[in-house]
């Protein structure tokens, strides 16, 4: 199988909005897709969601009213229960005092015992009454809260449904704004992916560099065009026995196809196949020892410009550049000689690597 290196670019790009806006929810490229497709289903999913807690809430509230109904005079007799014991085990330690005897100090003495248990026994009458007091306003105060809640949720019911799914839909639709913000994006994506299937049927002598990006410092001139070079950016750089493959992705319609305000991909490709010659003419001597010296002279790294329409292709064709459907990219790419050993191919990779640039991101999304 071809080895890879890179994530396809139009999926990196879409990693990195996804990062910023902190969605870390989609774990495939089928999963956004899926959302897109699925709008109208998870947003009535959500709200059905939130129904059915509402009406598990309504639920719990009158059963919970019951239960509060029934706890205040039950609560109340635990109490009495509780304060009955306690009397009793009070005066029986009053029972239990001496008899008093002539003595001063230890007449005292049982009379301060007997105050004790005196004061005892009526601040565990106190307390019960405070105890009952508290409980019976704490227990009122909740159930007023439920009640008040319980007939709000009966007599509005859609309303509680509304406001409970609120912040759900909110993040929801939000989330569906940024989506449907990265439509090109996806689609981009879906087609980069398709390629990047398609090359990894061949075998593994053939390397591919995803989203290849390089900046240039100083520019390279371009005098076809009368501009500087700055940065280019190719979606797929194959390296194979018969030379270097630009690879351009579009899964366009046909409306796209003939809209003339998006840029020219033939352009585009045109000049990163210039840049590339330059850069590869310039360095491509410092590789180890100088492989592509012939005794007639250096030996020539073919790149030729490949545009795959992963949908709608274009009926023209161009100079310079090879326009293919997704089942004709295989057949082209075979059709040509092989010029180069598998060393010399990993030489050529390695090379092209180290002028690689794409963006780092750390989402979780895949392929798939």
């Amino acid at each position: 199988m071809c080895r890879v290196y890179n994530i396809i670019g139009c999926l990196n790009t879409l990693q990195i909005h996804l990062i910023r806006s902190q969605i870390d929810d989609f774990h495939t490229l089928n999963e956004v897709i899926n959302f897109r497709k699925n709008y109208k289903i998870n947003e009535e999913e959500i709200i059905s969601t939130h129904k059915l807690l509402i009406e598990e809430e309504k639920i719990m509230l009158e059963k919970d009213l019951s239960e509060l109904h029934d706890t205040i005079p039950q609560k109340k007799t635990d109490l009495s229960i509780q304060l009955r014991q306690k009397l009793d085990d009070l005066n029986q330690k009053i029972d239990n005092l001496p008899e008093t005897n002539s003595k001063i100090i230890p007449t005292i003495k049982d009379y301060w015992y007997n105050l004790i248990l005196c004061s005892q026994f009526w601040s565990a009458q106190l307390k019960f009454h405070y105890e009952v007091y508290l409980f019976n306003r704490q227990v009122k105060k909740l159930y007023l809260q439920k009640s008040k809640r319980y007939e709000y949720v009966s007599a509005n019911f859609q309303d509680a449904v509304n406001e409970s799914s609120l912040d759900a839909l909110k993040t929801f639709r939000l989330k569906k704004e940024l989506i449907e913000n990265l439509n090109n994006t996806i689609y981009g994506a879906i087609g980069e992916q398709k390629v990047e299937n398609t090359l990894k049927k061949l075998s593994d002598e053939y390397i591919l560099i995803n989203d290849f990006c390089s900046t240039f410092n100083p520019p390279i001139y371009n005098k076809r065009n009368n501009d500087r070079i700055h940065t280019i950016q190719i979606d797929h750089l194959l390296i194979s026995p018969a030379g270097i493959f630009l690879i351009e992705t579009k899964n366009w319609s046909e409306k796209s196809i003939n809209n003339p305000n998006l840029r020219s991909p033939v352009e585009q490709i045109l000049r990163t196949n210039f840049a590339l010659y330059i850069l590869l003419n310039n360095e491509i001597g410092l590789l180890k020892n100088n492989f592509l010296q012939h005794i007639w002279g250096n030996r020539k790294i073919p790149i030729r410009n490949i545009i795959v329409f992963t949908n709608n292709k274009p009926i023209e064709e161009f100079q310079h550049v090879k326009i293919t459907t997704l089942n004709e990219l295989l057949p082209y790419i075979k059709s040509f000689n092989p010029n180069f050993a598998n060393d010399e191919i990993e030489m050529i990779a390695d090379f092209l690597l180290k002028f690689s640039e794409q963006k780092k991101n750390y989402s979780k999304l895949e392929l798939g």
